[in-house]
């Protein structure tokens, strides 16, 4: 990711999506989707990351798909960084997958529930790899703090912090839109996962439920709030979803979402600038 996180420092102020579906389902759904959001962020000149994972160790229910697991997902992504151009993201659950998961991924992703994971953060750090690092949902925005000295004592500098909600009772999450600017107080970007903060997990039992129907609504609210780039699930077919598709956010409504979401940000941002 050295190539994506020095272009952002160049273009420091623009507002970056990082998207793609929730798991790779297969390598022809995956080429289609980055070829899609590749090209509906050309037209509007935003920084663009193509995210996925191989594997999905948190499911619900033993019987949830997974993914296509590691070996052949990081070839898709291999392949979607060659033919598209897009960097790439994804998540690595265990200290021995981030040295192979770096040779492909521009980004490596610590999943919430393994944020405090000191072996895990120093072993994505000592890639040289940038590290989005997803705020657990039982986290105050002040506690990052320490997670982000983890990884420079480990050597990072390269280091993105992303929001995804805090576990508010039982089934449900809510977005403090007061931790957007207590978290850009450390100085590196930050992040909004605006699908996952709309996740009601575990809210069927043997799966999470969500509110896609508020995801529009908590971007704008997000980019207002000055956040550096927008977290996406995006799949062409949200209900048939392998993943999360209670929460995954419809294609074709993305391009005239970011429209506003950009008009919004240009609003916004010199504030948020300002005040930091």
């Amino acid at each position: 990711m050295n190539d994506f996180y020095q272009d952002f420092n160049r273009r420091e102020g623009d507002l970056f999506l990082i998207a793609g579906p929730c798991v790779i389902e297969s390598e022809d759904h995956a080429m289609m989707m980055a070829r899609e959001l590749s090209r509906i962020a050309s037209r509007l000149d935003v920084p663009f990351v193509f995210k996925a994972s191989y594997d999905k160790a948190n499911r619900s229910s033993a019987r949830s798909f997974r993914g296509v697991g590691m070996e052949e997902g990081l070839g898709i992504l291999q392949r979607i960084k060659d033919e598209v151009g897009a960097p790439v993201i994804t998540d690595i659950h265990e200290t021995h997958q981030a040295d192979e998961a770096a040779e492909v991924a521009d980004i490596l992703q610590i999943p919430a529930f393994l944020c405090r994971q000191t072996d895990l953060l120093k072993a994505a750090a000592a890639t040289g790899r940038a590290v989005n690092v997803k705020k657990g949902q039982f986290l105050a925005p002040w506690e990052i703090g320490n997670i982000i000295e983890k990884l420079e004592a480990a050597g990072s500098r390269k280091i993105m912090i992303t929001e995804r909600g805090t576990s508010f009772g039982y089934n449900n999450l809510i977005v403090d839109m007061r931790a957007f600017p207590m978290m850009r107080e450390f100085g590196y970007p930050v992040v909004f996962d605006v699908t996952h903060s709309l996740q009601l997990p575990g809210g069927l039992g043997d799966a999470t439920d969500g509110q896609s129907e508020y995801i529009e609504h908590l971007a704008r609210a997000g980019v207002a709030c000055g956040v550096d780039g927008l977290f996406m699930e995006v799949h062409d077919n949200p209900p048939a979803a392998l993943s999360d598709a209670a929460t995954q956010f419809a294609l074709d409504k993305l391009e005239p979402l970011l429209e506003t979401l950009l008009k919004i940000h240009q609003l916004a941002r010199p504030i948020a600038m300002r005040r930091l």
